[in-house]
């Protein structure tokens, strides 16, 4: 099997094995999958810790709003009566204004801070030092484990709102956010190994050889599109001498003069 140290940048994400006769269309996309789940988790981790401190989320049109202002506007968050914590809530007041501030009692909170633990110890970048590989099937074993605590705590459920029963049901908007720039489109993701590009028309032989020892450091990336390059290319910079570096090789770019 080929040990592949996967990167974005420069910075270490995970360690996965794969067969060096893999078709490189398949690969790319169970990386790009792996890269992803750690991203849900550690966006549900992040949530599930608010939950924990100030309760569900409130519903859209009341958050933010002062008490004074919900009891003008005559709201109500019909959702809050029904989810309740198990055992009882602890009022915690958001600052924020996005959660009811009904917040668990310590057990329930000690329930999903454990639990956060051990789904963020699955997927951290220090089983690359531990020589430990992450799968997905991990992956979804920390999601799942996210997904109990969530229902022990919250028998009830959710509000469909709520950025944690979002994420869990996949409806999650990113959209505007740095999250949602981290996360890499599986059909444009693209593998780097040693300045080429891991082309998914090939196998993974194709570039590292028949040797099953073999260990590499791949780096994941999203596709640039060819607008994208439309856009540097007509923008401020388009003379800077990095950008020409950048775009260096690529094919029908003709540089215009400012």
């Amino acid at each position: 099997m080929v040990l592949l140290h996967v990167k974005r940048g420069d910075e270490s994400q995970f360690l996965l094995q794969a067969p060096g006769s893999t078709e490189l269309e398949e690969l790319t996309v169970q990386v790009a999958r792996v890269y992803n789940g750690r991203l849900k988790v550690q966006r549900l981790c992040s949530e599930m810790e608010e939950l924990a401190e100030h309760g569900i989320f409130l519903p859209p049109n009341m958050q933010g709003l002062t008490d004074d202002q919900i009891e003008e506007l005559k709201l109500k968050d019909e959702w809050g009566e029904k989810c309740v914590p198990s055992g009882g809530a602890v009022f915690k007041k958001d600052d924020i204004g996005r959660r009811n501030g009904q917040a668990p009692n310590e057990k329930m909170k000690q329930v999903l801070k454990k639990t956060m633990e051990e789904a963020k110890a699955i997927i951290s970048k220090k089983q690359v030092e531990a020589g430990v590989c992450v799968t997905m099937e991990m992956v979804k074993d920390a999601l799942d484990q996210l997904r109990g605590a969530v229902m022990i705590v919250y028998p009830m459920g959710l509000p469909p709102y709520d950025p944690i029963r979002m994420e869990f049901e996949n409806k999650e908007d990113l959209s505007g956010t740095q999250a949602g720039l981290n996360v890499i489109k599986e059909s444009e993701a693209q593998l780097w190994w040693a300045a080429k590009e891991l082309r998914r028309t090939k196998k993974l032989s194709d570039y590292v050889g028949k040797n099953e020892k073999t260990k590499i450091i791949a780096k994941i990336q999203q596709r640039l599109e060819e607008n994208d390059d439309d856009a540097c290319l007509n923008s401020p910079w388009a003379d800077n001498t990095a950008l020409k570096r950048h775009f260096h090789g690529v094919k029908d770019i003709k540089w215009r003069p400012r």
